[in-house]
């Protein structure tokens, strides 16, 4: 497998632009497969748009190195090139004193090169103390490459030139990008705006703003750096003839791919739905409600009285639910939005979900889950968001935690039968099977 990893020096140096920009040109030589560092659902849809195929997270503090690896490997088994676009700088990880949870990790672990975005507005010879302190910080990270961004004309454009030639003459220079306010994507307060599931076009100028990037240059480097992974399947695989409804839309998109292939390993047959259109709940065994922004589209969806009343039917018949914040919280009985409107939801919860604004994570969260609990076993790891509040009336919970907020008191996971609601985001190859606890609940 060849492929190469797009790191920033720090956020907002414009490297999901670039990436995507770069995804979807070299999409129109290659078979892309994307990856993204760290927990993100957004930046995933626009590789997705930019190269056809999903995209697929990698994080080395919920994941283990082999799993990393063969998640990889396994993704792209059919793939040309694959692309890894970074998280926050290079080097920020789980703590100030290690790499575990960085982009430089990952890149070490893949044995794949780095190419650097740096933000040189008004820079000329700092940029190249940046760059080499950068490549100097940690001589097993293989930064073979620069993308220099925000370069605010010719002029600078030609003292930029001076300065990689005199003192970077070893690193390539892949292109300069000018500034363009224009051809740059928008942000939402859980981070960048999400991309419809059918749209396309928004791709486009982030292919226009890449178009003084050097691509032969940069496949160069991708293929002078050959790396070896496991492609067999990272899930467990059975046999259940299970079904699950799983809604995926506007309001329910922040889903990890593989936690829909490791039901799918698992024989469950995969039903997606889009409530907030008005599609009714699907015949189905189990359920798996994931995040994303029910709040924009709490009227549409407490309309939707054949998936409320569903779900309810669901959680009072015992059969296993899992709600992830977004999810959660459309199983609780109201939601009360910004507006100060309030909502009827599912009700599966006595609990009441306020969309407060005051935001908390994305933040690591590691959890124990109790013998109360009826998907999870021992130790579960995972991410948290916070741009609302749940207020149980009397909730039992399954989760406690050690790292994190959770919904009161360190505790997570509100229970209800088999309905677990929690704030916790997880990925299935946080787990040795994740899938396990839904098959053995349904039966």
């Amino acid at each position: 497998m060849k492929g190469f990893v797009i790191a920033g020096t720090g956020s907002g140096v414009g490297k999901t632009s670039i990436a995507t920009g770069l995804m979807s040109a070299l999409s129109k030589r290659y078979k892309v497969q994307a990856f993204k560092a760290g927990p993100d659902f957004i930046d995933p849809m626009y590789h997705r748009a930019a190269t056809g195929r999903p995209s697929r997270n990698l994080d080395s503090f919920m994941m283990d190195d082999g799993r990393i690896r063969n998640l990889v490997g396994f993704a792209s088994r059919d793939a040309d090139l694959c692309i890894v676009e970074g998280v926050r700088g290079l080097y920020e990880g789980f703590s100030g004193d290690g790499d575990l949870g960085s982009t430089a990790y990952l890149a070490k672990t893949l044995g794949l090169p780095v190419i650097l975005v740096v933000n040189a507005g008004s820079l000329t010879r700092s940029a190249a103390a940046i760059i080499n302190g950068f490549r100097s910080f940690d001589p097993d990270v293989k930064i073979a490459g620069v993308i220099l961004n925000k370069v605010s004309g010719g002029q600078h454009s030609d003292k930029l030139d001076t300065v990689m030639s005199t003192y970077c003459r070893d690193v390539k220079l892949l292109g300069k990008i000018r500034k363009d306010p224009e051809n740059t994507l928008e942000q939402r307060y859980l981070g960048l705006t999400t991309l419809n599931s059918y749209e396309t076009c928004s791709i486009e100028p982030l292919e226009r703003l890449v178009e003084t990037v050097d691509l032969d240059m940069l496949v160069g480097i991708a293929e002078s750096f050959p790396t070896e992974l496991p492609k067999d399947t990272p899930y467990v695989e059975r046999s259940s003839g299970l079904k699950a409804a799983v809604p995926y839309d506007d309001a329910y998109c922040f889903l990890y791919r593989e936690n829909v292939e490791c039901l799918q390993a698992s024989g469950v047959d995969v039903r997606f739905f889009r409530p907030t259109e008005g599609e009714p709940l699907p015949d189905a065994d189990m359920a798996y409600l994931c995040g994303g922004y029910p709040e924009l589209y709490a009227e549409r969806i407490s309309a939707n009285r054949d998936f409320l009343e569903g779900m309810k039917q669901m959680s009072d018949e015992g059969r296993p639910i899992l709600g992830e914040c977004g999810g959660m919280m459309t199983l609780c009985s109201e939601m009360k939005v910004k507006s100060g409107d309030v909502y009827q939801m599912a009700g599966c919860f006595d609990a009441t979900a306020d969309m407060v604004g005051k935001r908390h994570g994305p933040t690591y969260v590691i959890a124990e889950a109790t013998d109360s609990n009826p998907l999870f076993k021992g130790a579960v790891k995972g991410h948290e968001y916070h741009y609302s509040e749940v207020v149980p009336h009397d909730a039992e919970y399954c989760f406690r935690l050690s790292r994190g907020q959770g919904i009161s008191g360190g505790m997570d996971g509100m229970l209800a039968k088999r309905t677990v609601g929690t704030y916790l985001h997880q990925h299935a190859l946080s787990h040795e099977d994740w899938a396990k606890g839904f098959v053995e609940s349904c039966r």
